[in-house]
C-alpha cells in the first residue's frame, strides 16, 4: 500500500517548506522528518505568531499528528530542548505526539567545536557552514565511530562519549588549535558541554523507539505520511554544486534510507520552490542579483536566514536548475512560494538557459562555475499585487511558463507567511 508522500526543496534551502507542512499536515497521520539537522531553520506563522523549527517535524503543531525524527537525522539534544522550551511557553507540548529514532546519530560539542575548526581552518576557502556541527557528526557516522540516541541507555555511554571527544581533541590539538580558544553559541566549550550533557536527562523524557518498525507497521495498517525533506535538493551531497553543499541526501531517495521504508511505499513527490532563487553561504548561484534587485528581493522578501541570521544571496528564478532538480526527484507537483514578494516589478526575468562555453544549454552543468556560465533571460510582463481573490493574468503567464517548462504541474502557490495565505489553484487553472 502507498501512503507515503514526499515534500522537498527543489533549490538550495529556504523554500517555505515548514509552512507547506504544516498547510497539509491535517491531511496526515504522521510527518517524518528524514535527514539534516538543526541547520535547517522551518518558519511557520499563524495567528500573529512565528515558529522557528531546526529538529523537530513542522507538523508538531497539530495534536492529531504524530511527528517522527528519522534514524537519517543528526540531532543535537542541546537545541533539541531549547526548542521544546519555546514551543512549551506557547502552550504546545509535543512529549506526547513526538518520536524519536534510536538509530538517528548525536552532534557532539566536540563535533560544533570541529565544525568551526574546519570552517577557519579554510582560510578563503570556506564553504558557509552553519557551524552546527552537522559534517563531523556524518563524518562520524560513515566512519563508524559515532553515538546514536540508542546509547543513553547504554552504561557505558558517558565512557563511550569521551572516547569519541578525546579522539578529537587530540586531533586539534596536533594541528595547533585550542578548544578553550573558541566559543559555541556564545558560550565556552566546557560550559557548552555541560548543557548538552544536562540535556541528555531531558531527552530522555521523550519516546524513543525503533522508528523504522513503528512507520512500516503504520503503513501497514494504512496510516498516511508525509516525509518532511531539509535543506533544498541542489545542496545534495552527491547531486548539489559540491563541495558548497549539506552532508545528507536532500532528494526524494534519502526519504528511503533516513526512514528505513521501501521505494514502494512512495506514492506522490511535492516540490517547493521560490518564485525567484536565494541561497546561504558561498558556492555558485548564476541567477544571483548583487545590486539593488537582489536588495529589493532581500527586503521584500525578509531573506535573512531563520537559523544563522545571514543575509541570503538572492536573485531571478533559474528554470535549468529547477529542471534538473525536478528530475531528480520525479517531482509531480510543485508548490510555489513567496510569490507575493515579486508584486510591483514591471518585468521579471527568468533564466530558461545557459551560455556555456559559447554553447547554449538548458541543462544544470556538472561545472557551476559562474566564471564560465552567463544566464540567458527571458523577460515576462509582472504583476500589482496578489490575494486570495486576484490572481492577475500576468501572474498566471508566469506560473504556465514554468509549468511548460518543467512539464510539472504546479498545484500550489503561498502570497504570504500565514498558513492561511496558501492557494490551491486547481479553481484557476481552467
Amino acid at each position: 500500500m502507498k501512503t507515503v508522500d514526499v515534500l522537498l526543496g527543489l533549490q538550495w534551502g529556504d523554500e517555505g517548506k515548514g509552512k507547506i507542512v504544516d498547510v497539509l499536515a491535517p491531511q496526515y497521520d504522521i510527518v517524518a522528518r528524514f535527514q539534516g539537522g538543526p541547520n535547517a531553520g522551518h518558519t511557520i506563522e499563524f495567528n500573529n505568531k512565528k515558529y522557528i523549527l531546526h529538529s523537530i517535524p513542522s507538523g508538531i503543531f497539530h495534536d492529531s499528528t504524530i511527528n517522527i525524527i528519522g534514524n537519517g537525522v543528526v540531532f543535537d539534544p542541546l537545541i533539541f530542548v531549547n526548542e521544546i522550551n519555546e514551543l512549551k511557553q506557547a502552550s504546545i507540548n509535543p512529549i506526547e505526539n513526538l518520536l524519536i529514532s534510536k538509530r538517528a546519530h548525536f552532534i557532539l560539542p566536540v563535533h560544533r567545536l570541529l565544525d568551526s575548526v574546519m570552517e577557519q581552518a579554510k582560510g578563503e576557502k570556506k564553504i558557509g557552514s552553519t557551524l552546527k556541527g552537522i559534517g563531523p557528526a556524518y563524518t562520524d557516522k560513515y566512519a563508524r565511530k559515532g553515538l546514536r540516541i540508542g546509547d543513553i541507555n547504554n552504561t557505558q555511554f558517558l565512557n563511550i562519549y569521551k572516547k569519541i571527544k578525546d579522539e578529537h581533541l587530540k586531533y586539534m590539538h596536533s594541528i595547533g588549535f585550542d578548544e578553550n580558544n573558541f566559543l559555541i553559541d556564545g558560550i565556552s566549550f566546557k560550559k557548552y558541554e555541560n548543557k548538552w550533557l544536562e540535556s541528555i536527562e531531558i531527552l530522555r523524557l521523550f519516546k524513543i523507539i525503533d522508528t523504522e518498525v513503528y512507520i512500516n507497521e503504520q503503513i501497514k495498517e494504512g496510516k498516511t505520511v508525509l516525509a518532511e525533506g531539509a535543506q533544498g535538493t541542489l545542496l545534495d551531497i552527491d547531486f548539489g554544486s559540491y563541495p558548497f553543499v549539506t552532508s545528507s541526501h536532500t532528494v526524494a531517495g534519502g526519504v528511503c534510507i533516513g526512514l528505513g521504508i521501501s521505494p514502494l511505499k512512495i506514492r506522490k513527490i511535492f516540490g517547493v520552490f521560490k518564485a525567484y532563487c536565494t541561497r546561504v553561504g558561498k558556492g555558485p548561484f548564476p541567477t544571483e542579483q548583487d545590486n539593488e534587485w537582489g536588495e529589493l528581493i532581500r527586503q521584500k522578501g525578509n531573506e535573512f536566514g531563520s537559523t544563522t541570521g545571514r543575509p541570503r544571496r538572492c536573485g531571478w528564478l533559474d528554470l535549468p536548475a529547477l529542471r534538473y532538480t525536478t528530475m531528480i526527484n520525479a517531482v509531480d507537483a510543485l508548490f510555489m512560494m513567496k510569490a507575493d514578494v515579486l508584486n510591483n516589478i514591471d518585468t521579471i526575468p527568468v533564466c530558461s538557459k545557459y551560455l556555456l562555453n559559447n554553447n547554449y544549454t538548458n541543462i544544470l552543468p556538472y561545472d557551476l562555475d559562474d566564471n564560465n556560465l552567463k544566464p540567458i533571460y527571458d523577460n515576462l510582463p509582472g504583476w500589482e499585487n496578489l490575494d486570495n481573490f486576484n490572481l492577475p493574468a500576468s501572474f498566471m503567464n508566469y506560473v504556465k511558463n514554468i509549468e511548460l517548462n518543467l512539464k510539472t504541474p504546479i498545484t500550489m502557490v503561498s502570497i504570504g507567511p500565514d498558513r492561511t495565505q496558501t492557494i490551491s489553484l486547481s479553481d484557476f487553472m481552467k
